[in-house]
């Protein structure tokens, strides 16, 4: 996994989490899930990198 792809998928992830307590904060409930859903993307993309990985290293 290149470096701008892990910063990439941790911001996303951050940026999810700032989203869902926004969202908690102000009783948004769209907000809060669009942030859930940053988070799971960030988590998956993640995910994805990682198998890339594992087959390059064979």
């Amino acid at each position: 996994m290149g470096l701008d792809d892990k910063i990439g998928n941790a911001a996303e992830k951050l940026g999810g989490k700032g989203k869902e307590a926004a969202g908690e904060a102000t009783g948004d409930d769209r907000l809060k899930a669009e942030g859930q859903t940053d988070q799971a993307k960030g988590d998956l993309k993640q995910a994805g990198e990682k198998v890339k990985d594992a087959f390059k290293k064979d």
